[in-house]
């Protein structure tokens, strides 16, 4: 069918990759415990929707780029890399004028209540350009998608986005589901204002660490 063969194996592929603990996942993790279901949610469907733009370039031939030109690969390589880094600097040191309103609290005698705004836009397009950024992720489809395509099949860039919409249909119910959960988890201790700023220093520090395992990425 349109070139596709083994489909419910793909599904079945896909599904257990999804369950695989990776960069994406700890990424939405890390997101929903420090900001909330909302954020881990707007990150779950910024992350499919990178998906979606892997298997367009994947379609249309543009990844083999980074396959073929190690230059490339290492220039995506690094915005990806550079980018995480810089999400997690925010977290680790959110904008001066949290810091100024949560010490003139603490000088009144009040206890702070230190809330980052959730702007879910940003946030979607931050997990876009996280997956998006990340080579790994456009090598993975260009070796794993052409093993249930028929190279026989004359349209195979049709076969090819089929795949990589049936991909994308399991992991966003993956990875809402596992936004959702994190949040659940984690409501209580983002109820306190302290411990909230400590998660959000911890997720600034393992967006870095993401970031820099990305740098020593190779082909």
């Amino acid at each position: 069918m349109f070139g596709i063969e083994n489909y419910w194996g793909f599904l079945a592929a896909g599904l257990l990759l999804n369950l695989t603990p990776g960069a994406d996942s700890l990424y939405i993790i890390m997101r929903s415990i420090s900001q909330g279901p909302q954020a881990g949610v707007f990150s779950a469907l910024g992350i499919t929707s990178g998906i979606l733009v892997h298997t367009l370039l994947a379609a249309l031939g543009l990844s083999v780029l980074l396959a073929s030109y190690p230059l490339a690969f290492t220039v995506v390589k690094y915005i990806g890399a550079l980018y995480l880094c810089y999400l997690g600097v925010r977290l680790l040191w959110p904008k001066a004028n949290n810091s100024t309103q949560v010490a003139d609290q603490l000088s009144e005698g009040v206890i702070p209540e230190v809330k980052q705004g959730i702007n879910p836009w940003q946030i979607y397009k931050q997990g876009v350009l996280t997956n998006v950024f990340n080579p790994k992720v456009a090598l993975f489809f260009l070796a794993f998608f052409p093993q249930f395509i028929d190279p026989n099949y004359g349209y195979a860039m049709l076969s090819f986005s089929l795949l990589g919409l049936s991909f994308a249909a399991t992991s966003v119910v993956w990875c809402v589901s596992l936004a959702l959960l994190a949040a659940r988890f984690s409501e209580q201790l983002r109820q306190n204002p302290s411990i909230e700023v400590w998660l959000n220093k911890i997720s600034g520090v393992v967006f870095i660490g993401l970031g820099l395992r990305l740098m020593s990425a190779k082909l």
